[in-house]
């Protein structure tokens, strides 16, 4: 009978692994947008700083975004258990904040005023001896924590949505894998970007001409690699923002689906087409959301400052 129960007990906790990994990996596919833009944004908020110093800001970065997760996580757990029914509407306000998050990012970048003047003001910063660099230097820390929040409550939410009919345990479990993973692996990857153009430098110093040749190749490569994943994010944020609003919305979800069902029907490229289409129209939904939000909100700030001069 001990040999029985312990096997059953064996069986129980392998199906509970076996469900975890699988909502994991499930929860990690939909949080990926929302994970190319927290390396990018994380990537730039940390640029800036000291060369010797690029790394303890990373650092301090990561154990702040650690403490925001361990608010969070409890918190969606809470929400699951008492009320459940307020999943749905929260995902919809974290999908719904990615397309406006998204198409205020466009718009900022057409602002080449305000961005050369950000630049500007950095690099006056840096060399100003008159400025406090220990106090430059936790303002940043404390902007990329607060950006941090924001985003890994967007993940956190998502994660929760895709775990919402499992049990509590599973539910804790795929919280606290994805928040780890996440925060591993962004603040990692953000540590090796924000060092490549040391490493590039270091190798142009090398004696091998090979090495000089990688090295210069990786100083091209830098600012570039950081443009493509602020694209990339963008991109990214529109598809998962949008997917989760049009799933939301039955009649924009059969639309949808009946769009992917005729182009896979088309012969020939009906397999990728099948895919492309409603992705695209999701991300083009998005845009759209995302357009309507920032609309809304810069009238509303304006009517309300207008209001304020009153």
């Amino acid at each position: 009978m001990a040999g029985a129960s312990l096997l059953a007990l064996l069986d129980d906790i392998a199906t509970l692994l076996d469900d975890v990994a699988a909502m994991t990996k499930v929860a990690a596919r939909k949080t990926a947008g929302v994970l190319g833009d927290d390396l990018a944004l994380n990537a730039e908020q940390v640029s800036g700083v000291r060369a010797e110093r690029e790394l303890p800001v990373v650092w301090a970065v990561a154990k702040g975004s650690l403490k925001n997760k361990a608010i969070l996580v409890p918190g969606a757990l809470a929400i699951s258990y008492f009320i459940p029914w307020l999943i749905m509407p929260l995902l919809m306000l974290g999908g719904l904040f990615l397309c406006f998050e998204g198409v205020e990012k466009l718009a900022h970048k057409y602002l080449h005023e305000d961005e050369e003047t950000e630049k500007a003001a950095l690099k006056a910063a840096f060399h100003d001896q008159q400025v406090d660099l220990v106090a430059f230097e936790e303002q940043k820390i404390k902007g990329a924590i607060r950006t941090d929040f924001i985003l890994s409550a967007e993940i956190i939410v998502i994660t929760l949505g895709t775990v919402a009919g499992a049990s509590l345990v599973t539910q804790f479990s795929v919280l606290v894998g994805i928040a780890l993973l996440i925060t591993i692996g962004v603040y990692g990857l953000v540590a090796g970007i924000v060092k490549l153009d040391d490493l590039g430098l270091y190798l142009t110093q090398q004696s091998s001409a090979f090495k000089k040749a990688v090295g210069e190749k990786i100083l091209v490569a830098a600012p570039w690699l950081m443009k493509t994943l602020a694209v990339v994010g963008t991109a990214a944020m529109f598809m998962v923002g949008g997917g989760i609003l049009s799933h939301g919305i039955a009649v924009v979800h059969h639309a949808i689906e009946a769009a992917g069902t005729y182009a896979a029907g088309i012969e020939g490229i009906g397999s990728v087409l099948s895919f492309l289409v409603p992705t695209l129209l999701e991300a083009l939904f998005g845009i759209a959301a995302g357009a309507v939000a920032v609309t809304l909100v810069t009238l509303g700030s304006k009517l309300f400052k207008r209001e304020a001069a009153h």
